[in-house]
């Protein structure tokens, strides 16, 4: 059993709270498939936590878009702004970390691959939105699962061999004849109407979503102290 975890965004409340989580259901492998920051206000602690906790650790276009590696001209005014914030406060070292993180792993051992957007052209940050979208990714991987983040909504798509797609929000068996794309949701700003931690727990058999409550109001309170957007802090109580 492993868990999949993306899109922390900087929200330290939220991840510990996810961690303590994966400690009372006694899972140790845990993969996170990037946006360790932006948006919210403690990234070097993120950066940190995560290093100490993940197994694999992934890079998203956030993440690149901080330590100059990805081009911020098309995020929305709001998300530049928290970019800008973290370059500001982030620390030389975890700037390095972040350099370090690639865009997508595939781990042979579990039969996965792990992207932060998505398989096809995983360093140009595309969304996974439709069923012409996942047809497209289902190509571009050779393991039976593929795990992404980016779009903060999780979802899960089986492929049965005769090109079928059955879509799941929640949870879905494992059969031996299909093949998956797992969108793990977010942990730091979950936009599916539920504002609650997201992430995704894998055994032989099952995929599974599971939603963690956090302290929102005291992230909250810290994204205020540092002077972050009022959007920001507003959307994260509202899950959208």
């Amino acid at each position: 059993m492993y868990a999949v975890l993306s899109d922390v965004h900087s929200n330290l409340e939220a991840l510990k709270s996810v961690l303590q989580d994966l400690k009372n259901r006694h899972i140790c492998d845990i993969y996170f498939i990037g946006d360790a920051v932006g948006y919210g206000p403690e990234p070097d602690e993120c950066i940190k936590l995560l290093q100490t906790e993940c197994n694999i650790i992934l890079a998203g276009n956030h993440d690149w878009g901080v330590c100059g590696l990805t081009d911020i001209g098309y995020f929305n005014e709001y998300a530049r702004a928290a970019i800008e914030w973290t370059k500001g406060v982030i620390s030389i070292e975890n700037l390095d970390a972040l350099r370090s993180f690639p865009a997508l792993v595939e781990n042979k051992a579990e039969n996965i691959t792990l992207a932060h957007s998505t398989p096809f052209e995983p360093e140009k940050w595309h969304y996974l939105l439709k069923s012409a979208d996942a047809v497209l990714n289902f190509q571009c991987f050779d393991t039976k699962l593929c795990f992404i983040g980016h779009t903060h909504r999780p979802v899960i798509i089986e492929r049965h061999p005769s090109g079928e797609l059955i879509t799941n929000k929640d949870n879905a068996g494992i059969r031996g004849d299909s093949r998956y794309i797992i969108n793990a949701g977010s942990i730091g700003q979950p936009r599916d109407g539920d504002p609650r931690a997201s992430y995704a727990v894998i055994d032989d058999e099952k995929v599974e979503i599971i939603r963690v409550p956090y302290n929102i109001e005291a992230t909250q309170k810290k994204m205020a102290l540092a002077g972050l957007p009022l959007f920001l802090i507003e959307r994260i109580a509202q899950g959208m």
